[in-house]
């Protein structure tokens, strides 16, 4: 085979349509890459680890933010290590929890950030962070990381990484692990859904999607579900 003919078309730049198709050819395959090589699962970790998605404007020392605080020292006296995206506000009350509760250092407070242009700084108590470009990988590292999602009231990034992690467990991309939504603004999401999605006369949701988000009054009773659920895994 002539050696020349073996080689690609080289791309004129002055051609919009195939540069933008080059590009847009390469994208894809780099993202063949990256789905290949999330197909393969980590493998269980040491600790059960509990993903807390919270708002970032709460301020320290108010009624939230210290009961988000108690429930993350709670769930790591039990052994959990704790995950964030690593900023202010609830995400810090979940850190700051953590680590006020491993004063022999036992467990691990994370945080999962995301570059933005007003850059917010890490909370000072993370121990451990990661960095990520984007939100879309940046979720994607939440799903691999965690055994469970806590959502505690928040905004529209909040509401975002309950949806993603919630059609991920309907359509079964995700198994076993308990997502679980503290407060009346949850449950009110889920009556929303219901009444705009499945009680209607042509159904665009089943009844039993509802019921993947477990929805509750409070911390305590966030806590109670996630010991059974870290009884069952650690019997597996």
């Amino acid at each position: 085979m002539n050696e020349e003919s073996s080689c690609p078309d080289k791309v004129n730049l002055g051609d919009q349509a195939r540069t933008h198709q080059t590009i847009q050819e390469a994208v894809l395959g780099l993202w063949d890459v990256v789905n290949n090589l999330s197909s393969i699962q980590p493998p269980k970790s040491d600790r059960y680890r509990v993903t807390i998605f919270g708002s970032a404007r709460l301020k320290p020392d108010t009624p939230l933010y210290n009961g988000i605080k108690n429930l993350s020292s709670e769930l790591t006296t039990m052994g959990c290590d704790i995950i964030t995206g690593g900023g202010p506000g609830l995400m810090q009350a979940a850190n700051e929890g953590s680590v006020s509760a491993d004063p022999e250092d036992k467990t691990q407070s994370v945080g999962i950030r995301v570059h933005l242009d007003y850059e917010q700084a890490t909370n000072p108590f993370v121990e451990k962070v990661y960095h990520h470009r984007t939100f879309f990988s940046r979720l994607h590292h939440f799903v691999l990381v965690s055994d469970a999602f806590v959502i505690v009231p928040g905004g529209i990034g909040t509401t975002l990484e309950t949806l993603m992690i919630w059609q991920l467990l309907q359509v079964r991309q995700l198994q076993d692990k308990p997502l679980i939504a503290i407060g009346q603004m949850w449950s009110e999401l889920v009556t929303w859904a219901e009444k705009n999605m499945v009680d209607i006369e042509s159904p665009m949701a089943s009844a039993k999607d509802m019921k993947i988000l477990q929805c509750v009054d409070s911390c305590d009773e966030a806590i109670a579900l996630l010991k059974e659920a870290h009884k069952s895994w650690n019997s597996d």
